[in-house]
Order: C-alpha cells, then structure tokens, then sequence
C-alpha cells in the first residue's frame, strides 16, 4: 500500500495498482459462446522413451570417455592379494561400476520377490470364488460297531 497527501493535508491510503489488476466484466455473448476445441496433444510413447534414453546414456559415456582421458596417472591396485596397474581414471570407473553391481543384485532380487507376491496376489484375485456349499461334501452316516453280546 501507498499513502498520497491530500491538498488538505491528511494522509489517504492508495492501493498499489501493480498488485491489484482491475476487474474485466464479462460479456454475455462471450459466456454463450461454444466451447474453443483443445488442440490435439501427443502422447509420449516406449520408443520416444528409449530415444531419450539413449541419448542420455551417450552424453553419460562421452563424460565418462573424457573422464578416463584426462585421469591417466598409474594407480596401484592390489585386491585380494592381486597385484596391478591401471589408469587412475580406469580404476575409479571399475571401482563405481563395482559399487552399483553391490546395489542392483540384491535390488533386482527383490523386485522378482515382489513380482513373484503381485502375480500370486493377481492369481488368487482372479480365481472364481467358492462358495462354502460346494465345498462340504456329503458325509455318509457313521455306523457303529456292533457290541458282541
């Protein structure tokens, strides 16, 4: 809010005209009007999908192209008693790709466990209900042994 001074003298509040666009009001022949027909929206699609992907994956490889370039110092590795020599950028790289092993082998573990739990819930849905005078079945009278006299 603003204030403006008055020729009088007191101080009248002003209403910021930014903050405050004027009210439009609407024409009667603009609410009859028919409906204006929405344009025709694509839908993204699998092998739209994949196309990003890929492209995604060839930026990802041309980083770590340029990455495995500018680090090519030896690095010393030993591992379980193994012995040998890389590139520093080589050996990070292997070291990374050992890492995300680490996290999606038990990771796909438990996504076939979870599929494996959908398809049995999915099955058990899907199978015809049984009502419960189907499943007794009839019991023939037991007979008693007889008491020798």
């Amino acid at each position: 809010m603003m204030s403006q001074r008055d020729a009088d003298g007191p101080v009248q509040p002003v209403a910021d005209q930014a903050a405050t666009p004027p009210v439009q009001p609407v024409a009667p022949a603009a609410a009859a009007a028919p409906a204006v027909r929405a344009q025709h929206v694509v839908r993204r699609t699998r092998v739209g999908g994949l196309w990003v992907g890929l492209a995604l994956s060839a930026v990802v490889l041309l980083l770590l192209l340029v990455f495995i370039l500018e680090n090519e110092q030896r690095a010393d590795i030993s591992y379980f008693g193994v012995h040998g020599h890389l590139p520093l950028g080589v050996a990070l790289l292997l070291a990374a790709v050992a890492g995300a092993l680490l996290v999606i082998i038990p990771g796909t573990g438990r996504i076939i466990q979870l599929r494996m739990t959908a398809r049995r819930h999915r099955n058990l849905d899907a199978a015809p209900a049984v009502s419960p005078a189907s499943t007794q079945q009839e019991v023939a009278p037991v007979q008693q042994p007889s008491e020798p006299a």
